[in-house]
């Protein structure tokens, strides 16, 4: 179907409260919790995304006769932090010749790796039409503004098949997912795994408990209020402690459990009744998707039990297909995570910077392919399932 672009009227909201809720999560056509109106919006009313810190809000919305047909999560950048696709060096190469490379507009969901939609469009039959507009509206933009660029990160398969044959870059990375193939429990799995592999998460597993540490999995509906400030303390000195900034506000989790409260699911570990550790997840109706690990003390198999196993655990028993824990990691596939790709999309208006980053990609993408057969290497299932 022809999809009629003159009719339509873009508009850069300055924020998601200009955006009605609902309308927003129709055009997102799923349940993914990163892309949902509360979990965006909850990160400006709560703190999360402000200019100082480098996020100035500005969703694009496309409109006929005043009904919104399609959005995207835009930004403008001043730095690049907390988004998880490098592009520090392009910035400096900007630097070095006088240049500006910020601000950038950027399509994403802050401070999380997760791909999914950038490009909502819902499921209607100018559904695919709708992301191509969005894609020219977005490059439109950068122009106007005079910016340097616009990126679209961890996007959908949705997004890339919107973006084939334009002059947007193509970037990918691996990550570690865990797949779901039918287990009936937590020892089902173990049996798919080789001899060591399945030894060592037993031993894993068993140091926690001989450590008295007992874990317990609540949705968001389930905490209690002393739970949250335990949640957010151990968020904000892990964060800290490793010289991050902690963006994140106690009053956003709380926020997260009142408005998607069976979305969110939280690992509550719990040493002679008291809180030494927590793992923050968001879910989906096919998907966990783990975001943030906290502890007061050393507990040996503590992360792996919270962070992967109780995840794990989780799935198995709700019927999940899919459990992405998170950027990074390359001890995951001891523990039955596997890579697979993630995707963003980036718009250099220079021609100059254009091409030698496409040179760069490129050399990028040969050594990815190699670094992936030295990781699947490593396959922990006794089928070498791929």
């Amino acid at each position: 179907m022809d999809l009629n672009r003159q009719t339509l009227e873009a508009r850069l909201h300055g924020g998601f409260g200009e955006i009605d809720p609902a309308t927003w999560d129709a055009l997102v056509a799923s349940d993914h919790p990163f892309l949902a109106h509360a979990f965006l919006h909850g990160l400006e009313q709560h703190g999360c995304i402000r200019k100082e810190l480098g996020w100035q809000s500005c969703p694009l919305g496309l409109y006929r006769n005043g009904r919104l047909l399609a959005a995207a999560p835009l930004y403008l950048k001043d730095n690049s932090h907390g988004e998880f696709v490098f592009d520090w060096a392009w910035a400096s190469s900007y630097a070095r010749l006088g240049m500006d490379y910020y601000p950038k507009l950027l399509a994403a969901v802050p401070y999380s790796p997760v791909s999914g939609p950038r490009l909502l469009a819902g499921h209607s039959d100018d559904a695919h039409a709708l992301r191509q507009t969005l894609v020219e509206t977005i490059e439109r933009c950068t122009g106007h503004l005079q910016l340097s660029s616009a990126h679209l990160n961890f996007v959908s398969e949705s997004d890339t098949a919107a973006l084939a044959g334009s002059h947007w870059l193509p970037r990918f990375d691996w990550q570690f997912f865990w797949r779901n193939r039918g287990w009936s429990s937590f020892d089902d799995f173990l049996g798919a795994l080789r001899p060591k592999k399945r030894k060592n998460i037993a031993q894993e597993r068993a140091q926690v408990r001989a450590a008295g540490v007992r874990c317990e999995v609540r949705h968001g509906d389930e905490m209690e209020a002393e739970d949250w400030q335990a949640l957010h303390d151990l968020y904000r000195a892990t964060f800290e402690m490793h010289g991050n900034h902690p963006a994140l506000s106690e009053a956003f989790f709380r926020h997260l459990g009142k408005h998607m409260p069976r979305q969110v699911v939280v690992v509550l570990c719990r040493k002679a009744g008291t809180i030494v550790a927590i793992a923050f997840f968001l879910r989906s109706v096919e998907a966990l998707y783990g975001r943030y690990w906290g502890a007061r003390e050393h507990v040996p198999g503590l992360h792996f039990e919270a962070c992967y196993y109780q995840g794990i655990d989780y799935c198995i028993r709700h019927g999940l297909q899919r459990f992405e824990p998170g950027a990074q990691g390359e001890h995951k596939i001891a523990r039955g995570f596997l890579p697979e790709p993630t995707r963003s999309y980036h718009r250099i208006l220079d021609s100059r910077f254009s091409d030698a980053i496409a040179d760069a990609l490129e050399r990028e993408a040969r050594a990815l392919r190699i670094y992936r057969a030295e990781l699947m290497s490593h396959n922990p299932y006794r089928d070498a399932m791929s």
